[in-house]
């Protein structure tokens, strides 16, 4: 087989989970300096050689040589010619492409207005793009209007929220050795992730459809056996669990929580309602949960039962083995681990199969 070939099935591995099933895909990060700007730079490679034409956009700045959390360097985003981005306009400046601005959004953001570009040569951009969920739809809608046949939405300074299922159809995750020193670590919190990600969703329809509404309506609700719903004078979940265990009566069996889902919450609520094992917590999404996966697994054995209205779609989950810190993991080693842990779910070490 000739080294083309080689090469372009190698190329493909990530691009063929997401081209022609889906029209947009948010790539994030279990953490800075997990690989998600690699992998973006290797989606980008691959449609450049497939041609297909991308819109790009992010949920904060990205893209910049210097990272501005860490100070440390961090690989840069190369777009090719006739690429779309969805950035703000001072960003432009910075950015080494030349860009023509095809429409500008009342999209507001601290580097001034969100623009849709298109670029005419290649080179290095930064992307800081739309700072809502809304608008972040929104603008991959035009870029799609303007032509993109695939949109990147970049999860900038781990922002999960890019993988909810109202803004990307699917997402790619990036975890690497930088979660944990040890490898069996790493691998489990990645795990852990997924898991989150693909929580049950609400089977009940006409509940579902109920609790959507809710969730809309940004409100807190506890629901009987009857159907009847209380509504909970509370502006978020944050510090509330006493709250909303209070509420849960005997005949209780459901909870709607429109945000948050803390490690204090679910402690009050346990703390205060002798009846929390007979109801399930709805959520939006995976996104929502800022558990850990020890926690995960205490209240999952307190009897603690939640489920989502949308499932998260993990296409593929890329690796990198080696943290800024100066250890690595056996290359071969990780893969194969990670790739048993989350079978069938694809792993990709985008690091060490460039080289």
């Amino acid at each position: 087989m000739s080294s083309c070939i080689l090469k372009w099935r190698m190329f493909m591995e990530l691009l063929k989970y997401a081209y022609k099933k889906y029209n947009t895909l948010s790539v994030v990060g279990m953490a800075k300096n997990a690989g998600k700007t690699v992998t973006l730079n290797r989606l980008i490679e691959e449609a450049a050689e497939a041609q297909v034409k991308l819109g790009i956009t992010s949920t904060g700045r990205d893209g910049e040589r210097l990272d501005l959390v860490t100070s440390t360097e961090k690989p840069t985003i190369y777009i090719h010619e006739g690429t779309l981005v969805a950035t703000a306009a001072e960003t432009l400046l910075a950015s080494q492409v030349k860009l023509e601005i095809l429409e500008v959004t009342n999209f507001n953001t601290a580097l001034g207005q969100v623009v849709i570009a298109r670029a005419l040569d290649s080179g290095l951009v930064e992307i800081a793009g739309p700072t809502t969920n809304h608008q972040i739809k929104v603008a991959a809608e035009m870029m799609k209007y303007f032509g993109a046949e695939l949109i990147l939405v970049d999860g900038a300074i781990n922002r999960k929220t890019a993988a909810a299922p109202s803004i990307t159809e699917g997402t790619i995750l990036a975890t690497g050795a930088v979660i944990s020193r040890n490898i069996n670590k790493a691998i489990e919190d990645t795990l852990h992730q997924v898991r989150l990600f693909n929580l049950p969703v609400v089977e009940d329809h006409e509940m579902s459809l109920l609790a959507r509404g809710i969730i809309e309506e940004k409100t807190f609700a506890v629901i009987n056996q009857r159907g009847e719903i209380t509504y909970l004078d509370i502006a978020t979940s944050l510090n509330t669990g006493i709250i909303i265990g209070d509420a849960i009566k005997e005949n209780s069996t459901y909870i709607i929580i429109s945000g948050s889902l803390t490690k204090k919450t679910l402690e009050d609520i346990i703390a205060v309602s002798p009846y929390y094992k007979n109801v399930k917590i709805i959520i939006k999404d995976g996104t929502r949960v800022f558990l850990n996966s020890k926690d995960w697994g205490y209240f999952l054995k307190r009897g603690i039962s939640l489920e989502v209205l949308d499932k998260i779609n993990v296409l593929a989950v890329t690796i990198n083995p080696v943290a800024p810190s100066g250890y690595s993991f056996n290359p071969r080693d990780f893969k194969e681990k990670m790739q048993e842990a989350l079978r069938p779910i694809p792993v990709v070490d985008v690091v060490m199969e460039e080289l």
